[in-house]
């Protein structure tokens, strides 16, 4: 892997106010490193699609500055895509050319030679697992060979950076978890990615740094190791050897039934276990399993929006 020194992507004071006066963007500033794997978090409409819809020229920007690997796209955004690869959230491509031919055409508009073209849109295909489909309409694929295929036109060109919007949305587990291995394979290599996405686990389990952006704004730009840190409390899931009429309340732990052999408890970060544990055995009740009831970011994360959102009132009123 790189060196993380210079910036992949370099965004200052970056606005976005449509026609209709509504500021999807109010002015974020954003780095990402060389060979970073990035997560940009937010829920529908905080401004993740217009941030990419400007990096690749999909959308204009009212204001401020965006950078790709030192190249203003302002004064040279030819030189600066040729540095991107793209996937976007919807399948935009023809569903009546074959894979082969997609990856084949999607070259040519960076003058990739054909005999190269070719070469790669094998090597590709191979790589995620759609080379016996290289020759059949694309309308035929499924769900998620589609979307690899979009990941695969994407890196035709072999670009030095990916965004990824939404990259497994539909798919099944396991396809998606194929992918996460191609993706961290390439980033081993030297692609800079960002990842948007609302699997909260995908971001935890591949993303070195982490944005989240809520109604235009960064709310928190940091790692993710550091983001977890921040965790206050943690909400696990029980299950009962056999089943449980009532068990006597714990005050330093809050205890819920779900139902007859399954109770949710909350800890706090710098709680220990082990009491917990003692009173339960004290109580007769064995613990068979134990899980988190939501993956620590997506706790983190709806914690954070639920903060903005009272800021942002507060500020409303007054």
């Amino acid at each position: 892997m790189k060196n993380l020194q210079s910036n992949a992507l370099q965004i200052e004071s970056l606005v976005k106010t449509y026609d209709n006066n509504f500021k999807a963007l109010k002015g974020i500033d954003l780095e990402v490193k060389e060979g970073d794997f990035f997560a940009l978090l937010g829920p529908n409409g905080a401004g993740k699609s217009t941030t990419i819809g400007v990096i690749c020229s999909l959308v204009r920007k009212s204001a401020g500055k965006v950078k790709i690997f030192g190249i203003d796209i302002d004064e040279d955004f030819s030189a600066a895509k040729q540095h991107v690869g793209v996937v976007p959230q919807e399948f935009n491509f023809n569903q009546f050319e074959k894979p082969i031919d997609i990856l084949i055409t999607q070259a040519g508009y960076y003058g990739i030679d054909v005999a190269v073209a070719t070469e790669r849109a094998h090597k590709y295909l191979k790589l995620l697992g759609l080379w016996e489909k290289h020759n059949v309409p694309s309308r035929s694929l499924s769900g998620g060979m589609k979307r690899r295929l979009m990941i695969a036109r994407a890196l035709i060109h072999e670009p030095k950076l990916l965004v990824l919007d939404e990259p497994t949305a539909g798919v099944d587990i396991e396809l998606r978890r194929s992918m996460w291995s191609f993706l961290e394979s390439i980033n081993r290599q030297g692609t800079t990615i960002i990842l948007t996405t609302h699997y909260l686990e995908e971001a935890e389990h591949l993303c070195r740094n982490i944005a989240i952006i809520d109604q235009g704004n960064i709310v928190k730009n940091t790692s993710i190791k550091n983001l977890i840190k921040q965790l206050n409390k943690e909400t696990f899931i029980l299950d009962l050897k056999g089943e449980v009429k009532d068990i006597k309340a714990l005050d330093a732990y809050p205890l819920t039934m779900v139902d007859s052999s399954t109770i949710e408890v909350s800890i706090d970060k710098n709680q220990s276990l082990n009491h917990l544990f003692s009173h339960l055995t004290t109580e007769g009740v064995e613990v068979v399993s134990m899980r988190n009831k939501a993956n620590r970011l997506e706790e983190l994360f709806i914690d954070m929006v639920e903060k903005n959102l009272t800021t942002n009132k507060v500020s409303d009123n007054g």
